[in-house]
């Protein structure tokens, strides 16, 4: 666009013609902004026209994930109860910095309802399809921003993660997903969920771009200092496919032998992570389950209503536990710099049986895919969700975690493994031809 080979307008016009095709196919997109879009589009023509610096993501199509406020338009969080909520006056904060740089608003996209799930099982925009295998689910809550960035719809688009909905959905749909450090990015503007918790972060598809993304965005961290890595054992090691399994295996023999460390008590941080969830997302909607309770999705409606129940007791002890953790952990991050675990420990579930096996059970994939990422962000720590690298297989994933405001070690360690082919987002594979570009 900067050389004059191609126009904004003509890029988020083909973005727009692939998001009423296979994003309305996919069950990614809710609402498409065609009209926004090509006037932002033109904006940014004029700009290059007038010789003039149309920002680093100039012309860029991204969407957002349907809790991002977008002005004009009701914020729903997924819910259709909210459809007739009065619209937003102002973008989110996000939005209205990834447009200062020239990127271009073309859609929202599908979530879980109050993003309360990790499948994207949504009772009124449909359950959101897995581009590499349509019958397959694409993951959650922020499954529709992940669908249509491993489609190649938009190459860009924003979620949010309480508990995994940025990691898990990067893991099955193939791509790239950042969870910053808790509270390093601006939320004004985001429906929330659960405070103690909730951060947004961008997908992409190149380690690169989801760093130009989060800087776009304002993150900021002190330069690495070193890549000493280890990979997590125990919990992390348990209930993982054979296929995930050789992965990290694979990675870990690719960096030339890395230490295998357990963190303490994962079980207990899974669990209060659980607790405080439902205990905050309860309160928060306790005055609409008052009132009008037969108007939520039946999926999220008891699961809200049983944490707005929980003993104060219990939500106090999940918070001693989690100080404890937290120092553990600490210490930990005194010997390295970046953590390797699994993002979700098989591939994506098919819609008509959305189960996972879990020490050799069957159990509901919408509340149990975080089985790995929820002690993650049960503490605040910044994740680079990775793809291994498997051209023509279901997609897998990986967690590069760090210690707090160490996303730079994460970023490097990721474009380094990137380079040398080891992880990198692979085109879907399913005969269905979901590029926005010919």
């Amino acid at each position: 666009m900067r050389a004059g080979e191609r126009s904004a307008v003509s890029v988020v016009t083909e973005a727009l013609r692939a998001m009423e095709g296979a994003g309305r196919d996919l069950r990614a997109a809710t609402v498409i902004l065609a009209e926004r879009a090509l006037a932002q589009a033109a904006r940014v023509d004029a700009l290059i026209a007038e010789g003039r610096d149309p920002g680093p993501l100039a012309g860029v199509p991204f969407g957002v994930k349907d809790l991002f406020d977008v002005a004009g338009l009701p914020t729903t969080a997924g819910a259709a109860m909210l459809l007739g909520a009065p619209p937003a006056a102002r973008d989110a904060e996000a939005v209205a910095r990834l447009e200062a740089a020239g990127a271009v608003l073309v859609a929202t996209l599908n979530m879980d309802a109050f993003a309360y799930g990790f499948a994207t099982i949504n009772a009124h925009y449909g359950t959101t399809r897995n581009p590499h295998d349509p019958d397959r689910i694409a993951g959650g809550s922020s499954g529709g921003s992940a669908a249509a960035v491993a489609a190649g719809i938009v190459p860009l688009s924003l979620g949010s993660d309480t508990n995994g909905s940025i990691r898990v959905p990067s893991a099955l749909c193939g791509i790239y997903g950042l969870k910053p450090t808790h509270g390093c990015l601006l939320m004004q503007g985001v429906y929330p969920f659960v405070d103690s918790f909730d951060d947004i972060g961008p997908f992409a598809r190149s380690v690169a771009d989801l760093r130009l993304a989060w800087e776009t965005l304002g993150g900021s961290a002190p330069p690495a200092t070193g890549q000493r890595v280890a990979r997590l054992g125990g919990w992390f090691a348990e209930n993982v496919s054979d296929a995930l399994a050789a992965g990290i295996d694979g990675v870990a023999q690719h960096l030339g032998g890395i230490d295998t460390i357990q963190l303490p008590r994962v079980d207990a941080a899974r669990s209060a992570a659980f607790l405080m969830t439902a205990a905050e997302g309860g309160a928060l909607h306790l005055p609409e389950l008052r009132t009008r309770p037969m108007e939520y999705d039946p999926a999220v409606r008891d699961r809200l209503i049983a944490g707005a129940m929980l003993p104060a007791t219990a939500y106090l002890e999940a918070q001693r536990f989690r100080a404890w953790f937290r120092e553990q952990v600490a210490r930990i991050f005194e010997r390295y710099d970046v953590l390797i675990a699994p993002a979700a420990g098989v591939p994506a579930p098919r819609i008509h049986d959305p189960m996972i096996p879990v020490n050799g059970e069957r159990v509901p994939a919408r509340a149990h895919l975080g089985l790995y990422t929820q002690p993650i962000s049960f503490i605040g720590l910044p994740v680079v969700s990775v793809p291994l690298f498997r051209p023509g297989e279901l997609p897998l994933g990986l967690q590069l975690i760090g210690r707090p405001h160490g996303e730079q070690a994460l970023f490097d360690l990721a474009a380094r493994l990137e380079a040398d082919g080891v992880i990198g987002a692979a085109s879907p594979a399913s005969s269905l031809r979901y590029a926005a570009q010919a």
